[in-house]
């Protein structure tokens, strides 16, 4: 089964997927659109565009409505918690659904098996490999090598222990064999800082978060962990380049509420795939840093496990635990 399929910025294999408002009498009422993240953030912003481009294929107005804490769980089991009506939907993150499951010490206030209704994966954010201007090693080859050649001198800058920085990073020193050493910070932004300041040689992330360092010069772009580049980064190389099957993508989807109809899954997997599918929502995406990924319920659901498996073995050889 295809696990992802990723669509360019013109969007013209959505196209033929487009609904019209056709499915609007099933929806009865202005629709909350719940996501778990501070506002100005990724999630926020995708939440937002994509409540202004599906409202008009579901013929009802559709409402962000931020609900954060607990690592987007707050709103999470606020959409498990809803009405099976469809009135209610959410973004939900990568790391709720493949790594807080299997993350060990970890507890959650659901099952995001049975509590969530996976209806569309929407948008992945392209991951990026990206070192310090004080590095003189700046091409995967080079890293590889020196790590290689002097274990545990690199170190590398995280979010945090079991962020989806660490998790790229574990995955390439498992991949290259390399031991290069973990230093957690308590955010993004300080792990970024401290990189501009040379305390910190590299860091794994998603490329929103670099754009305005690496403009400024305090950062440097050396690869993308994604399955294909930006296009606001064409010819920088995918570290799949030289370590075959490297592929990591923070991606988010929409959920519905536990016991949500199958016709009304299939309602909203339409709306979106037609909501994505608008040149407006495709240039707000690269300009934004994210990568279109739309599919069937199904693949979604497939993409899950397998994500999932991926990240547990990532856990599991780097001896993670929750904080």
């Amino acid at each position: 089964m295809q696990r992802r399929t990723f669509v360019g910025a013109g969007g013209a294999a959505l196209a033929a997927l487009a609904v019209g408002p056709a499915y609007a009498q099933k929806i009865t009422g202005d629709v909350r659109f719940l996501c778990g993240f501070a506002p100005g953030g990724t999630a926020d912003l995708l939440s937002r565009i994509l409540a202004e481009a599906v409202g008009p294929e579901v013929g009802q107005k559709v409402i962000v409505d931020t609900k954060t804490g607990a690592s987007g769980f707050i709103a999470n089991e606020a959409i498990a918690n809803a009405p099976p009506d469809g009135r209610t939907i959410g973004l939900a993150a990568m790391a709720a659904l493949c790594v807080a499951p299997v993350m060990p010490g970890q507890k959650l206030p659901i099952n995001v098996d049975t509590d969530l209704t996976p209806i569309a994966n929407v948008a992945g954010v392209y991951n990026m490999l990206v070192v310090g201007k004080h590095m003189q090693y700046r091409t995967v080859p080079e890293i590889i090598d020196f790590a290689k050649k002097n274990p545990g001198k690199l170190t590398y800058a995280s979010a945090g222990n079991g962020t989806s920085q660490h998790l790229a990073a574990e995955l390439f020193k498992k991949m290259a064999g390399i031991n290069i050493l973990h230093v957690p910070y308590r955010g993004g932004a300080p792990a970024i800082q401290d990189m501009i300041a040379g305390n910190c040689d590299m860091m794994f992330g998603n490329m929103p978060e670099f754009l305005g360092q690496i403009g400024g010069g305090g950062l440097i772009p050396v690869a993308f962990g994604s399955p294909r580049p930006s296009p606001l980064f064409p010819n920088l190389p995918l570290i799949s380049k030289f370590l075959p099957g490297f592929e990591v993508v923070n991606w988010f989807g929409v959920f519905g509420s536990k016991g949500l109809p199958a016709d009304l899954t299939d309602l909203w997997n339409k709306a979106l795939r037609a909501a994505v599918a608008k040149p407006e929502v495709q240039k707000r995406f690269v300009e934004s840093g994210m990568d279109t990924i739309i599919g069937s319920p199904a693949e979604f659901k497939a993409t899950i496990m397998a994500d999932r498996k991926k990240w547990a073995e990532v856990i599991k050889a780097a001896g993670m635990r929750a904080d």
